[in-house]
């Protein structure tokens, strides 16, 4: 795997290249948003991690020039800032995630693997089911012109459903596509962020799209519910 950081704090920059670098991940560090504007323009990258708060170029501005550019390198933004306004208006960019400071370097890790497999060769399609639509491309997912705001997990978990919608998966299959490799929690977990999925997908508009199919798993209607 191959990551380009763009991160304007030394020390921040320092500690998070010498983690990727234990796990045996490649890294080049760009300082200033300019500098990562042309390197992930001008060369192949897995996953670019951005500060938004940089010199040069705002974080949020070199995600807008690059994809502007058809440059669909999976993006991961760090931010000291934490609100759904902000979450929101990185995925509206095209950001893939977003991690506020402090984080975890160990969850740091975790996410770029899943990013990685996302691959970048082209803008992805909408996935669509009845007017539930999740555009992989912009991380953004709404019910007809209501736009939803999902953490990370839940984002990928009803991406994992949407994929293979009309289809039942047991929980086996879900943590597979969505965790890393590495994790070796409970399958319980996806019982967990399907209850948060039906809090805002299905229950405010008084759907039932996520269903349980019993001795399963589970099924997103193909029809949205």
């Amino acid at each position: 795997m191959r990551i380009l950081l763009v991160e304007d704090e030394p020390r921040i920059a320092e500690t998070v290249q010498r983690a990727l670098l234990s796990e045996h991940i490649e890294v080049d560090v760009e300082s200033d948003g300019v500098k990562g504007l042309w390197a992930v323009t001008e060369q192949d990258y897995d996953v670019m991690v951005v500060d938004t708060m940089l010199t040069g170029l705002k974080g949020y501005e070199v995600l807008q020039r690059m994809r502007s550019r058809d440059v669909w390198t999976p993006v991961l933004m760090l931010t000291a800032k934490y609100g759904e306004g902000d979450e929101a208006a990185a995925f509206d960019l095209g950001a893939n995630d977003y991690l506020t400071k402090p984080f975890s370097l160990v969850d740091l890790v975790a996410r770029l693997r899943v990013l990685s497999r996302c691959g970048s060769a082209a803008r992805a399609a909408a996935l669509v089911a009845g007017d539930l639509t999740l555009d992989p491309s912009r991380h953004r997912v709404a019910r007809g012109r209501t736009s939803i705001v999902l953490t990370s997990h839940e984002y990928h978990v009803l991406e994992c459903l949407m994929r293979h919608k009309g289809k039942a998966l047991d929980t086996a299959d879900i943590l597979r596509d969505v965790w890393d490799a590495d994790y070796d929690g409970s399958e319980s977990v996806i019982d967990v962020y399907i209850r948060y999925l039906r809090m805002k997908i299905d229950e405010p508009f008084g759907r039932h799209a996520v269903r349980t199919v019993r001795g399963v798993g589970y099924l997103l209607d193909s029809e949205g519910g």
